[in-house]
């Protein structure tokens, strides 16, 4: 499936994780596992947190870039709309693309 997700964009133009696992580095073109990493002060909803659309209202977009992702093996999660409305977790994900506004 395909769908959307914002990144911390660093100054070295690398992506990222906005919260969770906030080290790590994620490149295009590469099929990446969720892992489970529990962090105080957040739900525990391990998997990739992807949206049906390219909207986040909740979120800043400071160093932050949408990307088109492929995923699956995802569960849907219906938001209000102020957090986005639909979304996913999901078991995998591949970066496809950044989008520029």
């Amino acid at each position: 499936m395909i769908g959307y997700k914002l990144f911390r964009q660093r100054k070295d133009g690398s992506l990222g994780p906005l919260f969770i696992n906030r080290k790590q580095r994620l490149k295009l073109n590469e099929v990446y596992e969720a892992e489970e990493h529990p962090t105080k002060g957040f739900a525990f909803r391990p998997g990739w947190h992807i949206c049906k659309d390219k909207s986040a209202p909740h979120l800043s977009k400071k160093d932050r870039v949408w990307a088109l992702v492929w995923f699956e093996g995802y569960t849907s999660h219906q938001r209000p709309e102020s957090q986005g409305g639909l979304w996913y977790t999901a078991k995998n994900m591949e970066i496809l693309n950044i989008i520029k506004d």
